[in-house]
């Protein structure tokens, strides 16, 4: 395995099939890692589903489509802005822009392209939506500050990755925006709790380096912090459900992730890098969960 594939690369051996060059750039844009890809498209989905997108398999082919540029892109901005901090930590230390693989002239051509590709699937939306889609430019660029000015970037992030939810939603309907912002506020949560279980593979090296996260602020609490976040998510998302349908049963459909979410907590060892990953990896589920229960709920 070449070394410049990272610790928690998923696809190694696809990405170390490419000629060198090539690898350096799918490993900038994280096609080693496609978990990111999926949990930015979850909550596009899961506001085109419980708008009522019954059958807008189009649409959310594109939303897809848009996750993975997006996220793509956002790695590539995240590296640059970075590079600093990725090379005193060792599981970042290899990465493309911090080892010189790849130089931040090199790397912002590239980050253009996959904007490109962003903006044509931003061209497949009404225009409310691509207003919406638009509005999370400045969230973006300023998350990869974060970390150096408040110990809960993880919110932070929560903000940008749930954004989704509001372009799926906006898509397909203006008006229960009470439902969007519990299913929104709720979709933050799960965030910060997911990026809590992953910062934990970095807490020694990000205390050395200076680098804040939730993982660190927890400290011994990590467990019971990740199932106070994911509980948090699961009410909101109950309360979005209710406000939409008005009825206990439609509350049902968030039993199986709600089992899913308990599984996470009581197996998670925050000390051990590899069960941490595991249970993070393990919300591309919990992503399509939520998906099922939103389709369920908003096209009953």
């Amino acid at each position: 395995m070449p070394e410049t594939i990272v610790p928690d690369s998923q696809h190694g051996g696809l990405v170390a099939a490419l000629p060198e060059q090539m690898r350096n750039y799918a490993l900038l844009a994280r096609f080693d890692r496609p978990i990111g890809w999926w949990l930015l498209f979850w909550p596009c989905a899961w506001g085109v589903l419980l708008a009522g997108g019954q059958g807008e398999w189009a649409l959310l082919g594109w939303l897809l489509l848009g996750s993975v540029a997006m996220r793509s892109a956002g790695c590539v901005y995240n590296d640059i802005v970075d590079a600093d901090l990725d090379q005193q930590v060792a599981r970042t230390a290899a990465r493309p822009v911090a080892s010189g693989a790849v130089s931040k002239r090199a790397a912002l051509v590239w980050l253009l392209a996959l904007c490109v590709i962003g903006f044509v699937v931003l061209l497949q939306l009404r225009l409310p939506a691509q207003v919406v889609a638009c509005a999370s430019i400045l969230p973006v660029a300023a998350y990869p500050f974060m970390k150096r000015i408040t110990w809960w970037p993880q919110v932070w992030l929560g903000l940008v990755f749930s954004w989704g939810a509001l372009v799926g939603w906006v898509e397909q309907r203006g008006d229960q925006l009470g439902v969007l912002a519990a299913l929104y506020a709720g979709s933050i949560c799960w965030v910060v709790g997911y990026d809590t279980i992953y910062a934990c593979q970095d807490r020694e090296d990000d205390a050395l380096v200076g680098i804040r996260s939730s993982a660190l602020r927890m400290g011994a609490k990590v467990r019971g912090g990740v199932a106070l976040f994911y509980a948090g998510a699961l009410a909101l998302w109950a309360l979005a459900f209710w406000l939409l349908r008005a009825d206990w049963m439609a509350l049902l459909a968030l039993l199986p992730l709600a089992c899913h979410f308990l599984w996470q907590v009581t197996t998670l060892e925050p000390g051990e890098a590899d069960n941490a990953l595991a249970r993070f990896r393990a919300n591309r589920s919990a992503g399509l969960l939520m998906a099922l229960a939103c389709w369920v709920v908003g096209n009953a």
